[in-house]
């Protein structure tokens, strides 16, 4: 009745029967109908990496390449990602260009008003680390990440939109693998409340 790779647990959802819970739902061909029994966590992170609303700003030359990567050639709706104005409506942000210390500051704004989950994609050398500029400049952060965590690197000068696609699917693979219902997530979310 049950695959071996399928995991019943104490906070289970039956769906559908018949397929792995490795491919998406829209990859599976179900036949004569039936039911697949997944886990809580699997559906909600399946909704979650499925539906990624990145806030749109760019800082810098790289913000170019973002850009293009939004426009019909690259297609991001079919990964469900669609580019929110706002910070209150977006889950990710895309620190796209060089970050001064001026900067900085509506960096950590931003950030804190987007709602939990939020993750944050660095694009490019000049967000990971500080790029060609730092060296020579006082006003340059030596990566975003001294600011705010960042949770996938997308490396180049500037990054092509392939690259940056790249990134939204490790960021889809980062998504999959959490657990909501595990204790440590639990800790996880208490110790982030006890810290603000």
């Amino acid at each position: 009745m049950m695959n071996d790779e399928s995991k019943l647990s104490s906070h289970s959802l039956l769906v559908i029967r018949n397929s792995t819970l490795e491919m998406s739902l829209l990859d599976t061909k179900f036949g004569q109908g039936g039911i697949i029994i997944t886990g809580v966590d699997e559906v909600i992170n399946w909704a979650r990496l499925s539906s990624l609303w990145p806030m749109g700003f760019g800082i810098a030359c790289c913000a170019i390449e973002m850009m293009s990567t939004y426009t019909s050639g690259y297609d991001l709706d079919r990964f469900g990602i669609f580019p929110r104005p706002s910070p209150r409506q977006s889950d990710v942000m895309i620190v796209a260009g060089t970050v001064t210390f001026k900067m900085a500051d509506r960096i950590k704004r931003l950030y804190e008003q987007m709602a939990e989950p939020r993750y944050v994609v660095s694009m490019g050398s000049c967000s990971n680390c500080g790029g060609p500029y730092w060296q020579h400049g006082y006003h340059v952060v030596k990566g975003v990440d001294r600011i705010i965590p960042v949770d996938v690197y997308v490396p180049g000068c500037p990054p092509r939109p392939e690259t940056l696609i790249g990134g939204f699917l490790k960021l889809q693979e980062k998504i999959r693998k959490e657990s909501l219902v595990e204790p440590k997530a639990i800790e996880k979310l208490m110790q982030k409340k006890t810290e603000v």
